[in-house]
């Protein structure tokens, strides 16, 4: 099934970091989906020291961490 979603969040299990960063999303009821780097040796290897990652599908650009509720509205249009 292809993947709809506005947005990726690139994260990995047991990441403290990315747990807080899915929070702030959620919050914001922003539609994205969970991608974990493990999953994929290619995403390992370019996320791996930089998660979590929020992905815009629409033209590719990325929301690093940290990011605040600011930052994350000025960056999804929420």
């Amino acid at each position: 099934m292809p993947n709809t979603s506005a947005f990726i969040l690139f994260h990995t299990d047991a990441c403290h970091l990315c747990e807080q960063a899915q929070a702030l999303i959620s919050a914001l009821n922003i539609d994205f989906v969970l991608q974990d780097i493990c999953d994929d040796e290619q995403l390992a290897q370019r996320y791996g020291v930089r998660i979590p990652v929020l992905l815009r599908q629409a033209d590719g650009a990325e929301l690093g961490w940290p990011f605040d509720n600011e930052q994350l509205q000025q960056f999804t249009g929420a």
